[in-house]
């Protein structure tokens, strides 16, 4: 697909009313995988507004932090939670930053760094801000065996069993099956994307949706207290919004994708950009 030049001056509302810079795929775009951090943050950030527009005054959505470290080498890799990158087909190599010549730093490998999980909790602002609603959006540290994994389903042992309502979102095609349901009891082998609702008054039953490739994502309930009706929150909307304010129209689609599509997905997906992948 061709490379976009964005004009930072132009209002937001200008860029979601231009179509050339919209998610081309009707449903997830498996192409966002590779920025999953941004990706992950600005869901966590959207979704918490989309959730507090439709609560009742006493409860607040809010994005919670935990720390993780990915895996067990002497060195890791240090994760800021905020990263600015150039788009290489539209950047100025060598020019000072508006006007400005900026030190070059040493760059230090630090050991142990940990990473940032982020969560969304609905809580009883009246109550001590009691954890009515967990929203654990996935990241490959919680599908990679390891320390990560292992920590995550400690937590979600810890939901269940302290009667909070747990809501897990799964975007992501590789890694272990990591939801709080066995993996052969879920409904629909097709799906690539999983979504598992379980409430904290029915234990015993698991509440599941899925979505393939080709099509949109569902708008999911999320369970409240026993005596408040569900908040509705629109996946494909949520999505299609870090694809708009992330500026990812300008994702390179000649680049692999990790894992493969299976063969009739990636024929449809090279139909669906016009043969550039």
């Amino acid at each position: 697909m061709p490379s976009v030049t964005y004009d930072t001056d132009l209002p937001l509302i200008q860029l979601e009313a231009d179509m050339s810079l919209h998610n081309p795929f009707p449903g997830m775009n498996p192409y966002l995988e590779r920025h999953w951090g941004d990706v992950h943050t600005r869901f966590m950030v959207y979704a918490c507004d989309q959730i507090n527009s439709q609560l009742p005054g006493d409860l607040q959505a809010r994005v919670e932090e935990a720390l993780t470290v990915d895996s067990e080498d002497d060195t890791r890799l240090v994760y800021p939670d905020v990263r600015v990158v150039e788009d290489t087909a539209t950047g100025v190599d060598g020019q000072p930053i508006g006007g400005v010549m900026v030190a070059e730093p040493a760059v230090v490998m630090l050991a142990d760094e940990p990473r940032t999980e982020r969560h969304i909790e609905i809580v009883n602002a009246r109550e001590g801000h009691r954890v009515i609603t967990a929203i654990e959006f996935l990241s490959p540290t919680n599908k990679t065996n390891g320390k990560g994994r292992e920590k995550y389903l400690a937590k979600q042992t810890e939901y269940i069993q302290g009667g909070v309502n747990l809501v897990e979102i799964d975007l992501l095609r590789g890694g272990e099956f990591s939801l709080a349901i066995p993996k052969d009891k879920w409904p629909t082998a097709s799906n690539l994307y999983k979504i598992c609702v379980r409430k904290f008054w029915t234990p015993e039953h698991a509440f599941t949706f899925g979505a393939t490739l080709r099509e949109a994502l569902p708008n999911i309930p999320i369970p409240l207290r026993l005596s408040d009706p569900p908040v509705i929150l629109q996946l494909q909307e949520l999505i299609n919004e870090c694809y708009v304010r992330g500026r990812y129209a300008s994702l390179d689609y000649s680049q692999p994708l990790v894992p493969k599509l299976a063969k009739d997905d990636a024929n449809w997906v090279r139909g669906l950009l016009g043969g550039s992948n």
